[in-house]
């Protein structure tokens, strides 16, 4: 049985999203709550999944549009080939970003070391 008492606040605190990105969720349709007599707020418990999912897509760079596109796939685990061709799309440009990232993180371990070095020598560091 889910879980239907779980208020906004308590939602951002499990997440670590804000009540503000909560809100916008359920404005782009990425999310939804039950309403209470008096207009409260009320989510399952799957939403806090939910959320890290959207959260984790955003950082990818993927559009709130994008998202709204693929989340019916992960609910019902059934998509449409343009879905999955999209799927694949993004997930081709977030291998490049850590392809990007691995590679500055190579760059920053060598200034980091030539900046070591100069620091304990007192020699000025090798010009890149």
């Amino acid at each position: 049985m889910a879980e239907v008492s779980m208020r906004i606040g308590e939602l951002a605190e499990r997440t670590g999203v804000s009540v503000r990105a909560l809100r916008y969720y359920e404005e782009q349709g990425l999310l939804t709550a039950q309403r209470s007599g008096s207009g409260q707020r009320h989510y399952e418990g799957n939403a806090i999944g939910r959320v890290r999912l959207i959260q984790q897509l955003y950082a990818a760079g993927i559009s709130s549009a994008a998202i709204l596109e693929m989340l019916p796939c992960v609910v019902t685990g059934v998509a449409a080939p343009q879905v999955m061709d999209k799927l694949v799309g993004h997930r081709s440009s977030v291998v490049k970003q850590i392809e990007e990232l691995q590679e500055t993180l190579l760059q920053l371990d060598n200034v980091i070391a030539n900046a070591t070095e100069a620091y304990a020598t007192g020699k000025p560091c090798p010009p890149a």
